[in-house]
């Protein structure tokens, strides 16, 4: 299945990078996905090319109860962005790759920051989410959509009021 998202930010792409590569945002928006364990990881800096790497145990909540069972009471989630260096405007391009740990899905796709006006930004996902599982993959692959859904709109949430409070 295909999956596009888009987040919308009220800060130019400059700092936009420099949000996404803050280890202390990266951790806020990890917990506000409802995180029961996390680990954040960045390699690199804003000034060139850098990788952001989350590890998230979740509660399967939003997992449809008959499909719980193939697992269990959480899930891991592993994501990694690999964002390229920024180009004079300030945008960038960048890999995402979102596994489910004892689950059968895997994101994996492009995203884009780009500038939107003088101080507003775009950071677009675009990527397919793929279920091994023959029987339920469809019903897998929506549920799963519906949480990536969620957790990036959780996500442009907490980027707004990150840039609120640290203005």
């Amino acid at each position: 299945m295909r999956l596009n998202v888009t987040l919308d930010l009220p800060t130019g792409a400059h700092d936009a990078g420099l949000l996404l590569s803050n280890p202390d945002y990266v951790h806020a928006k990890v917990r506000a996905s409802g995180a029961l364990e996390q680990h954040v990881d960045i390699t690199g800096s804003a000034d060139a090319e850098f990788t952001v790497t989350t590890r998230r145990s979740l509660p399967t909540d939003q997992i449809p109860s008959h499909l719980r069972g193939f697992v269990g009471n959480s899930i891991d989630v592993r994501q990694v962005e690999a964002w390229e260096a920024a180009a004079a405007d300030g945008s960038r391009i960048g890999t995402v790759v979102l596994d489910i740990a004892g689950a059968p899905v895997r994101l994996s796709g492009r995203t884009r920051l780009v500038p939107s006006g003088p101080s507003a930004s775009t950071v677009s996902y675009d990527g397919d989410l793929r279920s091994t599982l023959p029987l339920f993959g469809s019903t897998i692959e929506n549920a799963a959509a519906g949480a990536v859904r969620a957790a990036l709109e959780v996500e442009q949430d907490v980027a707004r009021r990150w840039l609120a409070d640290h203005a």
